[in-house]
Parts: structure tokens; C-alpha cells; sequence
């Protein structure tokens, strides 16, 4: 996985959130924390992103929904949910990962993160990314 590998190493070398690569070469970049780098590759790549390989520092069920639906081949994950470890494997998606959580927790560490949550709810991988895109934008207009 050639794809996979460079988006490994770009992710760590530049201390990066978010790599996507595809055809040697890299698609797209962020360093945005949660799941709004990956919303927005989703927005911006559309169906580029089928048969490319993602590397991202934190991988839950939020995120593995999407990626599944996106039709990645390979996903690296220097930290994934056992959730998100079934979501992938169920599609069919090449895993390599750094370490295995229980669950995905928000930023202070203390409850399970609102993404993971909110998609436990959802149970159509063809539904995912509008649903998490709705959802993260109901929580911006929040505050």
C-alpha cells in the first residue's frame, strides 16, 4: 500500500491531523482536530476519494462511517475505537493502526466524544457523511 504509506509518513513528518493520498500523490492535507478536516475532504474531493488511502491521527465510528462511504481502500489511524475498527472491517477497508481505545472521548478527556455518539444513531453508511455534516454544523451554530 503505496498510498497508505506516504500518507503515513506525511502525517507524522509534518505533524499533520489529516493526509489523503491517492496515485502517489497527496490529495489532501489538514490539520484540523475532530472530524471537520475529514467533513470538509468528503465536501471538497467528492468521488476522488474512492480507492485513496487516509491517514488520521484519530479514527472513531464518526469518522470510519464516512470514510466507508467515501470508498477508501486503506486507513491508517495513529488512534481507532473498537467501533471503528468494526465499521472498517466490515467494508472491507485496509486497517493498520497505532493504538486500540474503547471508545473515542471529546477533548477534555472525560465523555465519549458527540461525533461517536451522534453516530451511534446512524445505521446506513450511505447516510453518514450528510448526517455528520448536519450535525457538526448544528453544533458551529451553537458556539
Amino acid at each position: 500500500m503505496l498510498d497508505l504509506d506516504l500518507a503515513k509518513r506525511v502525517l507524522k513528518e509534518r505533524n499533520l491531523s489529516l493526509v489523503i493520498a491517492k496515485r502517489s500523490r497527496l490529495l489532501f492535507e489538514s490539520r484540523s482536530s475532530g472530524i471537520s478536516g475529514l467533513l470538509q475532504a468528503v465536501g471538497d474531493l467528492k468521488e476522488n476519494l474512492h480507492d485513496s488511502s487516509v491517514a488520521d491521527r484519530v479514527v472513531g465510528r464518526a469518522a470510519a462511517l464516512v470514510l466507508a462511504q467515501s470508498g477508501v481502500k486503506g486507513v491508517y489511524a495513529a488512534t481507532l475505537s473498537k467501533e471503528g475498527l468494526r465499521v472498517l472491517e466490515e467494508n472491507d477497508i485496509y486497517i493498520e493502526h497505532d493504538n486500540l481505545v474503547p471508545k473515542i472521548l471529546d477533548k477534555e478527556g472525560k465523555s465519549i466524544c458527540p461525533f461517536e455518539r451522534f453516530s451511534a444513531t446512524i445505521e446506513s453508511v450511505d447516510e453518514a457523511y450528510e448526517e455528520l455534516r448536519t450535525f457538526a454544523e448544528s453544533l458551529r451554530e451553537r458556539g
